[in-house]
């Protein structure tokens, strides 16, 4: 019987672990888009916003909807959102049943750089993936997801 191989310890530095290995594909990934899309005056999240945003109800949504549906903080999303109502792309409006809210909806000139932007992002993401097998590329999005409401569950634990 083969002598069975003993794995140090999961935080060890001989292993690989989730954290770093999360931090240098977000930090990676993020800086590259970046670059990318400097030239458009948007950043990544409010792109992450613009395209939150057009993907939900056209009538809008709250702010800390929004902040949910982004993985954010109320008090970023609300600095993003005062950036980008400033330069037109997004209109905060009164909410209809609560009067300490804001709901916000996208405006055509959010959408036209939505569009413009998403291009970038979305060849940025095939270069990303393509280090993998392309049979392999939906399987891994699907664990990282398992992956990621994992950590969000581990979040909200008490």
């Amino acid at each position: 019987m083969p002598a069975q191989k003993i794995q140090p310890p999961i935080d060890s530095p001989d292993r690989r672990r989730l954290p770093p290995l999360l931090r240098a594909a977000w930090y990676g990934l993020n800086q590259s888009f970046r670059r990318r899309i400097a030239h458009t005056g948007v950043t990544p999240d409010q792109f992450t916003v613009l395209r939150s945003l057009l993907e939900v109800d056209p009538g809008g949504i709250s702010q800390r909807a929004l902040a949910r549906l982004m993985t954010s903080d109320p008090n970023t999303v609300a600095s993003l959102l005062e950036r980008m109502e400033l330069a037109g792309l997004v209109k905060r409006l009164p909410h209809e049943t609560d009067r300490r809210a804001h709901r916000i909806k996208l405006l055509p000139a959010g959408k036209k750089k939505y569009a413009d932007i998403r291009v970038i992002a979305v060849t940025l993401q095939t270069e990303a993936l393509a280090v993998l097998p392309e049979n392999h590329r939906e399987q891994f999005l699907e664990n990282l997801a398992r992956v990621a409401d994992a950590c969000r569950a581990a979040a909200a634990a008490k």
